[in-house]
């Protein structure tokens, strides 16, 4: 059995077929899908998605994307359905400083209070890091929490050490499989496996063999191949290890 750890099923380009796509994720032995939600106004939608398909999870948070639109009430509702319906983490998370014209001063209030609801409802955390790596590790160190994963880890080695110590796994999906990624290809090679996780971050990052198609689910297993081809470990091995960690990870039976 696999573990996808990042992927929005509940996203608008599934609604044609999500049936369907579920489906196929759990022919292809994806046993369980974290389903991370990104704004209080898709909060039920990602609840309800997780009530409907069996084997997929709840994650509930405000994404730095999103803040723009976000108010400081969205986060008494975050704590509210957390009480209510425990989902598996606070996600999707964190700092996004690639985007040009981001609100720096808007996204670190809101990572900041979420980290917060995290520690106070002893939750991991789905972290979003893009271009951000070294700023989040500060608010880490800061506001301890549990413990999470860094959703498409694309940084350095130094950083990469940084989060395992903190006790955060790194998230490895569709990136992985291009052959111009080579210092990700190397982190995924070199990286301890117990530190790994695997993702799809559907419908976004199509992994290499299927072009610009929509990602989905079902493609991990394909994904988690790619990673035991770097590693020259049997597929087995990679499935096994990082189901592990991310039930350990993420606090799942």
């Amino acid at each position: 059995m696999l573990i996808d750890t990042h992927c929005h099923l509940n996203a608008a380009e599934f609604d044609a077929d999500r049936d369907e796509v579920a489906a196929r994720a759990r022919a292809a032995g994806v046993g369980v899908i974290v389903v991370p939600g990104v704004e209080r106004a898709g909060f039920e939608k990602v609840l309800a998605v997780c009530q409907r398909y069996p084997g997929c999870i709840p994650a509930l948070g405000i994404h730095p994307m999103y803040v723009d639109n976000a108010r400081p009430e969205d986060l008494t509702v975050l704590r509210e359905r957390i009480v209510q319906h425990r989902p598996v983490a606070i996600g999707e998370i964190g700092l996004d400083f690639f985007v040009p014209g981001y609100d720096r001063e808007r996204q670190e209030f809101y990572f900041s209070e979420q980290l917060k609801i995290a520690v106070e409802c002893d939750l991991p955390v789905l972290l979003h890091i893009r271009r951000a790596q070294d700023t989040v590790l500060k608010f880490l160190r800061q506001f301890r929490v549990r413990s999470g994963i860094a959703h498409a880890f694309n940084g350095s080695r130094q950083q990469a050490d940084e989060f395992i110590k903190l006790g955060f796994k790194l998230g490895f999906g569709g990136a992985m499989t291009y052959d111009r990624a080579t210092k990700l290809r190397t982190l995924a090679a070199t990286l301890p496996l117990d530190s790994l996780v695997l993702e799809t971050d559907a419908p976004d990052i199509p992994p290499a063999f299927i072009g610009k198609a929509r990602n989905s689910p079902e493609y991990l297993p394909r994904i988690a191949e790619t990673l035991a081809g770097l590693r020259g470990i049997g597929a087995e091995e990679v499935a096994e290890t990082t189901t592990a960690n991310a039930r350990a990870v993420l606090g799942l039976i």
